[in-house]
């Protein structure tokens, strides 16, 4: 192989850089999200110990029913701000082929959220 068919390496991202996606849009708000997502692992490693302690498994169930209602919460506050946020800036920019990439973003993401 010579020079000119020597292949340069990807630049890695640093930490915190999103390339063409931007900030996220949760950016501004993360604190509340941390928060709730330290609750929920608090939940589950509740119902680790439930399991553990031979919890009848509708009281079992039940919490586990909560955790995913709750991490659904979350998921839908990151849409909101997906939307609200990257989407909109895209719609903004005037760059059409950004705005669908974002709108294929978000819709991918819906459907992953609705399986």
């Amino acid at each position: 192989m010579n020079a000119d068919d020597a292949v340069e390496p990807v630049p890695q991202p640093l930490p915190g850089d999103h390339g063409t996606q931007g900030d996220p849009g949760y950016h501004g708000s993360k604190s509340p999200y941390l928060r709730r997502l330290k609750l929920i692992e608090g939940q589950v490693r509740g119902v680790h110990r439930m399991v553990e302690e031979d919890t009848y498994c509708i009281d079992v169930l039940t919490q586990i029913s909560a955790v995913t209602k709750a991490l659904q919460s979350v998921a839908l506050g990151l849409v909101d701000d997906h939307i609200h946020h990257c989407v909109h800036d895209a719609a903004t920019s005037g760059d059409r082929e950004e705005l669908d990439r974002k709108m294929d973003e978000i819709m991918g993401a819906v459907k992953r959220l609705m399986k």
